[in-house]
C-alpha cells in the first residue's frame, strides 16, 4: 500500500510537472509569435490601398451572454500630410448579445474638422463572433464583421477582422487584423489591410496599462494607453479606455488621441 500511495503521488507530480511546463511553452511561443509580428509590421507595413483613420480600438474576441451596451468612442488627430487638421470622428452605439457566441452592435459616425462642422456621416452595423471558449486553446479567437454606408452620397464599405488574444499570469496580448473593401458610384473600389496590437498588463481592475501598436494607410504608430472598469452592480459597469498614439514615420499624423467609454447593463 505504501509503494502505490507513492507511485500515485509520484505519478501526480510528473502530471503537474508537464501541465506547467506545456504551459509555459505555449505562452513562450504566443509571446515570441507576437512579438515577431509586430517588428514585422514595424519594419514592413501592410501595402493597403484606402482612405480613413486607422486609429480606433483594440477589439477583444469575447462575448459576455445577456449583456447589452451604450458606447460613445472619439479619435481626434492632428498633422497629417493631406488630410484636413484636427479631424475628429464620434461613434455612438448600441449592442447586445445575440447568444453566447455573437454580439452585434449599431453605430452612428459623426465627424468633424477645421474645414468643416460636425455632421452624422456614416451608419454602420457591426457583428463579433466569439470562436472559441477562453482558455479552451493556448490564445482565444474571434471573428469581427462590419458594413459601413456614407450618408450623404453611394459609399459603401465592408469590413472581416482576425481577433486573437492570449493571457499569460497579469499580461494579455492582442492582435487585430482587417480586410476591408470599398466600393460605391462616388469612390474607387479599393481594398485596405490593417493591423493593430495591443500588450496589456492587468494591474487592477479599476487601472491597466498598455501599449497599442496601429499600421495601416498612411499610419504607422505606438503609443501608451489606460484601461479600467468601474461596476455598479452584479451587472452594471462602465468601461474607459484613453490613450495617445504617436507617428512613427513622416506620413502618419503628429499624433492621435483616443477615448472610449462603455456603459454595460
Amino acid at each position: 500500500m505504501t509503494w502505490l500511495s507513492y507511485k500515485l503521488a509520484e505519478l501526480n507530480q510528473r502530471q503537474r510537472y508537464y501541465r506547467s511546463t506545456s504551459c509555459c511553452i505555449s505562452n513562450l511561443g504566443f509571446i515570441t509569435v507576437f512579438c515577431s509580428v509586430v517588428l514585422c509590421v514595424l519594419a514592413n507595413p501592410p501595402i493597403v490601398m484606402a482612405d480613413g483613420l486607422v486609429i480606433d480600438k483594440i477589439y477583444h474576441p469575447y462575448v459576455q451572454p445577456l449583456e447589452q451596451e451604450m458606447e460613445w468612442r472619439v479619435t481626434a488627430q492632428d498633422n497629417q500630410p493631406g488630410v484636413a487638421d484636427h479631424i475628429q470622428l464620434h461613434r455612438f452605439a448600441y449592442g447586445r448579445s445575440l447568444n453566447e457566441s455573437w454580439f452585434a452592435e449599431i453605430y452612428l459616425v459623426g465627424e468633424k474638422s477645421d474645414q468643416q462642422n460636425f455632421d452624422t456621416k456614416f451608419i454602420e452595423l457591426e457583428a463579433k463572433w466569439q470562436l472559441t471558449e477562453q482558455g479552451e486553446f493556448p490564445a482565444d479567437w474571434g471573428l469581427l464583421f462590419e458594413l459601413e454606408k456614407d450618408l450623404h452620397q453611394d459609399k459603401w464599405e465592408i469590413a472581416t477582422g482576425l481577433l486573437v488574444e492570449k493571457e499569460w499570469r497579469k499580461w494579455s496580448g492582442t492582435v487585430n487584423f482587417f480586410v476591408v473593401q470599398e466600393w460605391g458610384a462616388d469612390i474607387a473600389d479599393e481594398l485596405e489591410a490593417t493591423f493593430s496590437a495591443q500588450a496589456r498588463y492587468r494591474y487592477s481592475r479599476l487601472f491597466e496599462p498598455a501599449i497599442e501598436l496601429y499600421s495601416g494607410q498612411h499610419t504607422l504608430g505606438i503609443g501608451p494607453v489606460a484601461l479600467g472598469q468601474i461596476k455598479f452592480g452584479a451587472k452594471r459597469q462602465v468601461r474607459w479606455e484613453t490613450g495617445v498614439i504617436f507617428s512613427l514615420d513622416e506620413q502618419s499624423p503628429n499624433q492621435t488621441v483616443r477615448f472610449a467609454v462603455e456603459f454595460e447593463f
